[in-house]
């Protein structure tokens, strides 16, 4: 539940959050991408607070008790007993820490994205060109575009793995909305709910695309 130590006007915009989030989560829990308790979410209440989703919990059946308030140091605020953030919470208030624009974070453990780290072993970036849905990523507004989605090392450290996907992205050029971590899933977000979803669906999408090529012509 939403902690006495917010506002009142902020814990109305966390239950209300909190429902467009389950319903999220259901929805990729039919797509299974959240398979066996992975995947982790969080949505911006204010400059300093975040809610997160709680470790070990069923995505797919996700609810406002599901959810902790945390502060950008990574702070719960009136943690139920034995409740913890995400292991992952670190990457989402990296991201949040980095611009104050990001309203939301969406993880999961989608197949496009694991296969393609896979596939591109040595690669650090997935290059998309050229197709019409690349205009679902805000601020692209041509067919024509390029856009670099860069992939990650993994690591079991996340205070090292948010520095590393920060100094991936400082160095980055061009639009970004999103990372792939190796062998591990996706990172997306938006300045809201509705366009981190957007981005994460037309980013799934056009990594199937590039998979299924790749199985069609294997030689290319």
């Amino acid at each position: 539940m939403p902690p006495s130590a917010l506002a009142s006007p902020n814990v109305a915009r966390f239950k209300q959050l909190a429902e467009e989030l389950g319903a999220i989560a259901r929805l990729f829990g039919t797509r299974g991408w959240t398979p066996a308790t992975s995947s982790n979410f969080s949505v911006r209440l204010d400059a300093d607070h975040c809610a997160v989703t709680i470790s070990g919990r069923d995505k797919t059946r996700l609810t406002a008790d599901d959810l902790l308030v945390v502060n950008l140091a990574g702070e719960a605020l009136d943690a139920p007993p034995g409740a913890r953030p995400s292991a992952e919470t670190g990457l989402h208030l990296a991201l949040y820490r980095r611009d104050p624009d990001i309203g939301a974070v969406l993880h999961t453990h989608a197949p496009s994205a694991v296969l393609t780290t896979r596939r591109m072993p040595d690669a650090e970036n997935v290059r998309l060109q050229g197709y019409e849905l690349l205009k679902a990523f805000a601020g692209v507004t041509s067919h024509e575009s390029t856009l670099d989605v860069p992939i990650i090392s993994n690591s079991q450290d996340i205070a090292a793995l948010a520095a590393a996907a920060d100094g991936r992205l400082d160095a980055h050029e061009g639009i970004c909305w999103s990372y792939l971590i190796r062998d591990h899933g996706v990172y997306a977000w938006g300045p809201d709910l509705g366009s981190s979803l957007r981005h994460l669906e037309a980013l799934d999408y056009l990594l199937g695309i590039e998979l299924e090529l790749a199985r069609l012509n294997p030689r290319a």
